[in-house]
């Protein structure tokens, strides 16, 4: 079997409007104990990021810790919300998981993030089967993935974990390559 965890940054620092060098806040530092200590038992072999600060920064004293290196994956990236970061509210994800292809201009639709997500970690479990991987990753990223091995995942899951950071999506895949399990995880 091959276990992928997608891990959710912890907290940032939403006044660096910089999205891809957006640090931790204090709590979010803090709190990257948390994300040590639930992946410390877990045998991980590989790990991969977002090229964003604040998902390297969540997985980098783990990986450290068992001297694994973190490989950037560019199409683990945060949503594109448009041609000025923003925060995304709550009528722009009810929209936005209403209609999976919904999109400002210069932005992304959970189609787009859903499916680039989806080929790299596809490529990965190609490269690694029957491996532990753990994946530096954002909130959007992980619904839509979520959404694609479970149907059921949907707006009112994406809205209730909206605030939850640090947070784990589990995906066990058999040997062909076929996801038979997701599970969450409020660590």
């Amino acid at each position: 079997m091959t276990t992928v965890y997608f891990i959710r940054h912890c907290h940032p620092n939403y006044l660096n409007l910089d999205d891809r060098q957006r640090e931790l806040t204090d709590k979010g530092l803090l709190d990257r104990e948390r994300v040590t200590d639930f992946l410390k038992d877990k045998h991980v072999n590989y790990a991969y990021s977002s090229p964003y600060r604040r998902s390297y920064d969540t997985i980098k004293p783990f990986a450290a810790k068992v001297g694994i290196q973190i490989q950037i994956v560019e199409d683990f990236r945060e949503r594109a919300i448009g041609h000025v970061w923003q925060k995304p509210e709550v009528d722009y994800i009810t929209k936005q998981w209403a209609d999976f292809d919904y999109h400002l201009s210069g932005g992304e639709s959970i189609n787009q993030v859903q499916q680039r997500n989806i080929r790299a970690l596809e490529h990965i479990i190609r490269q690694h089967p029957m491996q532990t991987i753990v994946i530096g990753s954002h909130g959007t990223a992980m619904s839509a993935i979520a959404n694609y091995y479970d149907t059921s995942f949907g707006v009112e899951d994406t809205l209730r974990i909206k605030d939850q950071m640090p947070w784990v999506v589990e995906l066990n895949f058999d040997d062909s390559g076929h996801c038979i399990a997701v599970r969450e995880w409020d660590i």
